[in-house]
């Protein structure tokens, strides 16, 4: 191979990684936010009722729900069949030999690179909501903390 057909392999398989890292960030993220949930849901139900606490606490559980919802979002599989798996299973064997003998590795790369940065967006959000929703939490806490005295 050549020095550039080398550099796009090396591109690809980097876009690729940086997808996979991605996704398996957002798998630890889901299932942190599936604790938080269930934990938060556990201890809000034996507290006793207080209004400035139910409201903070049920909107910092409002952004984690959401949090969870970008996650899901940004891991769901793409069904369209214009690249990847799905392209790859509706044609015969005949096809997939010229498919990919004829594959533009850099139009890949470009399509991949654009998928990894929309996964690593949703990914920022979903972090950012989980920041804000857990400290709406610990207020919400420290209300209920405060009014127990």
């Amino acid at each position: 191979m050549s020095a550039p057909a080398d550099n796009l392999t090396a591109a690809h398989a980097e876009v690729k990684a940086e997808i996979a890292r991605t996704d398996t960030k957002t798998a630890l993220l889901l299932a942190f936010l599936g604790g938080v949930l269930a934990g938060a849901w556990s201890v809000a139900r034996d507290l006793p009722p207080n209004l400035a606490a139910c409201i903070v606490g049920g909107l910092g559980l409002s952004l984690l729900v959401s949090a969870a919802g970008l996650l899901l979002h940004s891991v769901r599989p793409n069904l369209h069949g214009q690249n990847g798996f799905p392209l790859w299973a509706t044609l015969t064997a005949e096809e997939i030999t010229t498919a990919a003998t004829g594959r533009d590795l850099a139009a890949d790369i470009a399509g991949l690179s654009r998928l990894a940065v929309a996964k690593f967006t949703s990914l920022r959000r979903a972090i950012d909501l989980t920041y804000a929703g857990g400290a709406l939490l610990i207020v919400s806490a420290l209300i209920t903390a405060g009014g127990a005295r």
